[in-house]
């Protein structure tokens, strides 16, 4: 497998609050890689780094945040050091955990039209996509509508949409889940499960509701005082390992499996309500 990112021996720090006083490393030492096409997780506490990976990732660090930068990040690759984010717009879609943070036009569709008019892409071209992103994220009601009038769910699916517009092939999502209501989860679920099944891009979320993680990753990595603590499926790091020193929560089934498997002596490994419905199945007859 292609790599997609490359990290290496990454160290990060914001600028000093008082200097002389150096600012203390919110990324200490990471090496990863992601593979084309894969799906990778990033979970751990609030003050983990989680934010800040990702805007390393998309090279708005440290080029608008500014600050101390070690090791290199590669994004197809391109490293971000002699990238800032304009030269990296073909390439890494970005959505913010707050979706006002990126809405700013004045309906749905002059959102999702304005990245590829930046392109300059032909017009025809610019209202094909315009037309197939309205549809594939359950929006062509709400063309015509304020970006502020709409729900969370909706707003977080139209920052979504104004991102993959431009075909990016990766693309970071921070907290997708953040700050959502049930109905609106479930709108946000419901769009990232169709991303899932018919796009084939990279994608780096970072993500505390561990449903989300475990219905969509390929892999889940953990972080922990700007480290990677842990790493692997979410099956093995959420039904084998413990997780709870590390600030992150597990799937209600995954505990359900975990205590199943204390008391009877079992190896149950379901991670959601239909696998625990399949293997808890008693057979009739």
């Amino acid at each position: 497998m292609t790599d997609a990112i490359v990290v290496e021996g990454l160290r990060f720090a914001y600028p000093p609050i008082l200097p002389p006083e150096p600012a203390p490393w919110v990324l200490d030492g990471i090496d990863l890689r992601v593979g084309a096409g894969e799906w990778l997780a990033v979970m751990g506490p609030s003050d983990a780094g989680k934010t800040t990976l990702c805007l390393l990732l998309a090279a708005l660090a440290p080029h608008l945040t500014r600050g101390a930068l070690e090791g290199r990040v590669l994004v197809q690759g391109r490293d971000t050091r002699d990238h800032p984010p304009p030269a990296l717009i073909d390439q890494v879609g970005y959505v913010f955990q707050d979706p006002d943070a990126q809405l700013f036009n004045s309906t749905v569709e002059a959102e999702i039209a304005w990245g590829l008019e930046n392109l300059g892409l032909p017009v025809d071209e610019i209202r094909r996509r315009i037309d197939r992103t309205l549809a594939f994220f359950g929006l062509e009601a709400a063309r015509h509508r304020a970006p502020g009038e709409l729900s969370g769910g909706e707003k977080k699916r139209l920052a979504l949409a104004s991102v993959l517009v431009m075909d990016p092939s990766v693309l970071i999502l921070d907290e997708p889940m953040g700050g959502l209501d049930p109905s609106g989860r479930a709108q946000v679920l419901e769009a990232l499960a169709s991303l899932r099944e018919n796009r084939a891009v990279t994608i780096v979320m970072t993500e505390s509701d561990p449903e989300a993680v475990a219905a969509f990753a390929d892999r889940l990595i953990v972080l922990h005082q700007g480290q990677i603590a842990a790493q692997g499926t979410p099956r093995d790091l959420f039904l084998r390992s413990d997780l709870s020193g590390f600030g992150v929560s597990v799937p209600q089934m995954a505990r359900l499996a975990s205590a199943l498997n204390r008391e009877l002596g079992a190896a149950f490994d379901f991670l959601s309500t239909e696998e625990a419905r399949q293997s808890l199945a008693v057979p009739l007859g």
